[in-house]
């Protein structure tokens, strides 16, 4: 999916701008969204266009992760997140008066240890921002910018950058397949009720770089998955929180998959298989059984960390457990997000992310 954490960038921007009329878990990401931009059916998606900002849609996100590996064949995971939200709609302001306000994620897991940072920028004034041409998106001196030669493809190849605490990294990605649009040529459906984002990624990214933990460099190399998404209401208003996976697997085949949580106990499902020459299969949510089979307890939250997942039509068993159970983003509102390993059916790595657990 993702339905990102931008449920914390909502809410510190609340806090910003004054009490709000009704308060709300995930800070309105399932209120009303007048006078903003909304996501319909048929809007066909446009490149390199799409790859910059939507300033008429209340929030928006560029998310990279990375499943990696040293020369001694010990793993990480690395995730790169900027997210966007416009304070109010209208015609955008310029400086100081500008509503757009962004907000970066970067994190570093390794089997043993998770790193994780954040950092905020007004727009308007140089702090955050994202071009389309060429491709550029920063928060600081975190850097996601496109390294191909002019007139290939923006995300064909992009450098990503993140230095932190304790952390950084530095890492090439290239792009050896195709651009997959969800659900419905990027019209990907949250709910039975109607709300949806347009959604697209590039999961055919391979990567390579480094990173220092505690001043210790090491190379290291594997794949890694970029989402886009933007909407101005992506949730219902009883939805609780959100499971997604993104899974790179055998023979370069791709997986998807996303659950809804809402509070009467019900949950909204989708996703996308991919084959390894990136045709595309939608898959429903009666297509999908995304079952937790364990749990870790962090934060005084039990934490699904291990799932038995069931896609039938695309044959798919598979048990998924988290490289490193305590991978807790301790970050403005918390939330679970690091790499995974995948066996059963299918073997592989990938990421999953967990918010809105009490």
């Amino acid at each position: 999916m993702s339905v990102k954490p931008f449920y914390a960038l909502s809410a510190v921007l609340l806090l910003l701008a004054g009490p709000p009329a009704v308060a709300q878990d995930y800070a309105g990401l399932g209120s009303e969204a007048a006078g903003f931009a909304m996501v319909e059916p048929g809007r066909q998606l446009s490149f390199p266009a799409d790859y910059g900002m939507h300033a008429d849609y209340r929030i928006e996100w560029w998310y990279v992760t990375a499943n990696l590996k040293d020369a001694e064949g010990n793993e990480y995971g690395a995730q790169w997140t900027l997210f966007r939200q416009a304070l109010e709609p209208g015609p955008q302001r310029a400086g100081w008066s500008s509503q757009q306000f962004w907000m970066g994620h970067a994190a570093l897991t390794s089997r043993d240890n998770h790193w994780g940072s954040e950092t905020f920028g007004r727009g308007g004034i140089g702090q955050a921002g994202v071009d389309s041409t060429p491709f550029h998106a920063w928060i600081d001196n975190w850097e996601l910018v496109s390294t191909a030669p002019p007139g290939k493809d923006a995300f064909s190849a992009m450098r990503m950058t993140a230095r932190a605490n304790h952390f950084s990294y530095d890492i090439r990605l290239r792009a050896d397949g195709p651009l997959i649009l969800h659900g419905d040529e990027g019209y990907s459906l949250k709910s039975t009720s109607g709300q949806a984002s347009y959604y697209y990624s590039q999961p055919f990214l391979s990567a390579e770089g480094q990173i220092v933990i505690d001043g210790e460099r090491r190379a290291v190399e594997g794949r890694a998955w970029l989402d886009r998404e933007w909407s101005s209401q992506p949730l219902a208003p009883d939805q609780e929180g959100w499971d997604w996976f993104s899974m790179h697997l055998g023979d370069n085949e791709k997986l998807m998959l996303f659950r809804l949580r809402h509070a009467d106990g019900h949950a909204y499902r989708a996703g996308t298989w991919v084959g390894k020459g990136g045709e595309v299969q939608p898959l429903a949510s009666d297509e999908i059984v995304m079952t937790p089979e364990g749990v870790t307890e962090l934060a005084g939250r039990d934490i699904p960390t291990r799932w038995h997942i069931v896609v039938a039509k695309a044959g798919i068993d598979i048990n998924v457990r988290a490289l490193n159970p305590g991978s807790w983003m301790n970050t403005s509102f918390s939330y679970w997000e690091g790499p995974i390993e995948i066996g059963g059916s299918h073997e592989g790595v990938g990421y999953l992310e967990m918010t809105g657990y009490q």
